[in-house]
């Protein structure tokens, strides 16, 4: 509650604890606007500030639903949603009630009465909404998990790197986001990861600076994955774009590494050796554009462009299998594209 009052305070607003309905009385005038939410009210937060930004409403939802996640029934056919905006006006009538009378409740009900219009929410689950209450510990700890699971599942294509950094968010970032550690801090991580793998690059650790790059796109998937969950709840985004220039970084850094790590022949000059690498990279940035997701993917994914690098490398053949696998993306360039899907149009 202190952290939250410090927030507010800090936007130039005030803050009061009451501890009774009645005392709301004194604090809100007739032109104020009112938000009343629910003890417990555990919901997707981009949704519902839509709802209740349209207008002064009575947010509702269908019957059945509403009783078995423990809402108040309103009549035969509407359940609370748990959230309402309404006039400042009527919290006058609060006055007329009993000291110890439950103020969303009765707010409810003096709404109701009032005439403020009802607005039905979406059906909870679709498009991985949340719309329910949590009464206890015991129930948060097991709603947590599905709701990071919803919150994850991006457009259902999965490489290698992003099925790993969902395991990992999956089975480590309830902890990370209650310590405060998000995705900020895993973004600082990807990044210094990327710089340890230039540093190693430079000393001539090629294979092993390859693995880190590896390592730093794999980080880069977790704060991608950890980011969706904090803008769910209501915190800003980051700074630091993790899919766009964390990406550019990682392939900057690949071609370095690549080019550090290709054979070198008599009278070979430094850019003979870094045009392969450089060509391989852009390909792989414009093949995605042509293929299907679940193999954009994988033509995305970093860390297996890293490993594979690495293994080459390590075997003797890195300059070959540079050279093999830019022909390689240059053949799916010139077969892929078809239809309207052109680099250039007529």
């Amino acid at each position: 509650m202190l952290e939250l009052q410090h927030l507010v305070e800090d936007f130039g607003s005030q803050f009061h604890v009451v501890g009774q309905a009645r005392a709301l009385v004194g604090l809100v005038s007739a032109v104020d606007e009112v938000f009343v939410l629910n003890d417990g009210l555990f919901v997707s937060a981009g949704p519902a500030f839509e709802l209740l930004e349209e207008s002064q409403a009575i947010l509702v939802q269908p019957i059945e639903q509403g009783l078995a996640a423990g809402f108040e029934r309103i009549d035969l056919n509407h359940a609370s949603a748990g959230a309402m905006r309404i006039p400042g006006r009527l919290i006058e009538r609060l006055a007329e009630l009993s000291s110890d009378c439950d103020a969303s409740a009765s707010l409810l009900r003096i709404s109701l009465q009032a005439g403020v219009r009802q607005r039905a929410i979406p059906t909870p689950g679709q498009d991985g909404l949340f719309w329910t209450l949590v009464r206890t510990e015991d129930e948060a700890h097991a709603l947590e998990p599905q709701w990071i699971r919803q919150r994850t599942l991006g457009d259902g294509a999965f490489s290698p790197s992003r099925g790993l950094a969902m395991l990992a968010v999956h089975r480590l970032g309830p902890a990370m986001l209650h310590a405060g550690s998000g995705a900020r801090a895993v973004a600082v991580a990807a990044a210094l990861t990327a710089l340890l793998a230039f540093g190693l690059g430079w000393f001539g650790l090629i294979p092993l600076a390859l693995g880190f790059a590896g390592l730093g796109w794999i980080l880069r998937e977790i704060t991608v994955f950890l980011s969706q969950i904090e803008i769910d709840v209501g915190k800003s985004r980051l700074w630091l774009d993790a899919k766009g220039l964390y990406g550019w970084m990682i392939d900057a850094v690949i071609v370095v590494l690549a080019t550090w790590g290709i054979e070198t022949h008599a009278g070979q000059h430094i850019a003979d050796r870094l045009f392969p690498p450089f060509i391989l990279v852009a390909l792989l940035r414009i093949l995605p554009r042509f293929a299907a997701p679940r193999w954009a993917v994988w033509l995305e994914d970093r860390a297996v462009l890293a490993g594979l690098l690495a293994g080459a490398i390590v075997a003797g053949g890195g300059g070959v299998a540079v050279h093999a696998a830019a022909a390689f993306a240059a053949l799916a360039g010139i077969l892929l594209p078809h239809g309207q899907s052109r680099l250039t149009r007529p």
